[in-house]
């Protein structure tokens, strides 16, 4: 028998779903109908109620500001967010992050990280005892 020769075709980007609902239906829904659908620490976050900080970055943005910074990294990325660039403080710098749909229910401390690579370069004159016997070019 002659070995068929599989063609693969390209892997097609489907439609991003939570629990069965499309980002759209989400974004429709009020945050009565959300609470169900949310894991349970974030529900109960929801429930006790947010800070005035997190009232604040919700208000700027559903005004649609064109640039959002925030040093609230514990706050949730509700279905309202998607689609917008927030600036998320990591210690340092502003980290732009777009909201993807598969962020919803995570926090924004998760998309901009607080550690990087260090990547130290070589040692230089006088830092250990042998380097005093290198010789300069």
């Amino acid at each position: 028998m002659a070995k068929k020769t599989q063609r693969r075709l390209p892997r097609r980007k489907e439609e991003f779903t939570y629990h069965g609902y499309k980002i759209e239906d989400l974004q429709q829904m009020g945050m009565s109908e959300l609470l169900p659908l949310m894991p349970a620490r974030i529900r109960r976050r929801v429930n006790r109620g947010f800070s005035p900080g997190h009232d604040k970055l919700l208000r700027e943005i559903r005004e649609d500001k064109e640039r959002i910074r925030t040093h609230l990294r514990d706050m949730i990325i509700l279905p309202e967010m998607v689609g917008k660039t927030i600036e998320i403080h990591d210690g340092k710098d502003f980290v732009p992050v777009e909201i993807q749909p598969e962020a919803v229910f995570h926090y924004l401390g998760e998309f901009a990280l607080t550690r990087h690579r260090v990547s130290h370069g070589s040692a230089g004159i006088g830092a250990t005892r042998s380097s005093k016997f290198v010789p300069l070019k």
